[in-house]
């Protein structure tokens, strides 16, 4: 029988795990029984490791499973003996406290041929809510809102919570998110269900009223704005998340502040906000802006963060034209 995790949510049953496991492992990824599967997990998310280890080895002779203390931010490196462990398999899986999405290491890996998914910030509830999905629905939903925007110049977004941001494409290509990663090099976080880009360019405000680390779900009538202008965040009306960039610009200066990207959810099964970036920001109808790094994803900005903050109430804009999104 389920019982309260230390959050309050739910802690889902052996089997619930197993079953989300299984959803990701075969549907998700498609996992041969000749493949190498690696799962990559810490200290803190050691039972969905070890349950996607354990159905793992039930589908190929050769899986390995690595785990570490989490990392000090997201979109940090893993240590060494990790990225070297990526770099060699066929398939992996990395559930996660801090994420490695954004990371050289990650986006190495599926240069050489990996497919594979990341979980950052996953929790028990959300592994097993998030893979109870119809993952070619999510797909399809993706792939009709990427034929809306593919083509655009200029993204703008706003909100009745006083976003106003126009974000530039230029030559960056926007990318799908659905979850089905069968071919090689293909990559996904898990949960799925979003359409993505890295700007060459933004300028303009955005209000977050959902999401956003280290918050989690925002308190009703609670909000986080950001001004931005030539592609950098210039105001932060929130302390907590303005030193956590601060910290990050000792290392790497101004890069901390780049608008990374824009995303608009596309997970029709997801119909409430519960606090999960990794899940919020897949909600069908929402968008979310990120800051920091975004070479992994089509950008040319390498930053020690990745912050997701998300909008539930956009509307979006594709070369002045309103775009219609999933619901």
């Amino acid at each position: 029988m389920p019982t309260a995790d230390a959050t309050g949510d739910t802690e889902p049953s052996d089997a619930d795990l197993r079953e989300a496991a299984k959803t990701a492992l075969t549907q998700c990824l498609n996992l041969g029984s000749e493949e190498t599967c690696l799962i990559v997990t810490d200290d803190k998310r050691k039972r969905i490791g070890e349950t996607l280890y354990a159905e793992a080895s039930a589908i190929t002779d050769d899986p390995v499973i690595v785990r570490y203390p989490p990392g000090p931010q997201h979109g940090a490196e893993p240590p060494e003996p990790v990225a070297a462990a990526l770099n060699a398999a066929d398939v992996f899986l990395a559930p996660t406290t801090k994420s490695i999405s954004h990371t050289r290491a990650r986006g190495d890996a599926c240069e050489n041929g990996a497919r594979g998914a990341t979980l950052p910030g996953i929790t028990e509830s959300v592994f097993v809510t998030g893979l109870d999905a119809d993952y070619e629905a999510i797909a399809a939903h993706s792939e009709s809102l990427h034929e809306q925007v593919t083509d655009a110049d200029e993204i703008r977004v706003t909100s009745p919570q006083g976003t106003d941001i126009t974000v530039e494409i230029g030559d960056r290509e926007w990318l799908l998110d659905t979850g089905i990663v069968h071919d090689d090099g293909g990559f996904s976080n898990l949960p799925a269900g979003e359409i993505f880009v890295s700007p060459e360019s933004a300028t303009g405000t955005y209000v977050v009223d959902g999401t956003m680390r280290p918050h989690g779900l925002l308190d009703e009538g609670q909000q986080l704005t950001f001004e931005v202008e030539d592609g950098y965040v210039t105001e932060i009306s929130d302390d907590e998340i303005r030193s956590q960039i601060e910290t990050a610009a000792e290392e790497v200066g101004r890069d901390a502040y780049n608008l990374a990207e824009l995303g608009i959810g596309t997970n029709v099964g997801v119909d409430e906000l519960v606090g999960s970036v990794l899940l919020d920001e897949k909600a069908a109808g929402t968008v979310h802006l990120a800051i920091g790094d975004n070479a992994a994803i089509g950008g040319e900005t390498d930053a020690p963060l990745h912050l997701d903050g998300i909008l539930r109430e956009p509307t979006v804009y594709a070369d002045g034209e309103e775009i219609e999104l999933p619901a």
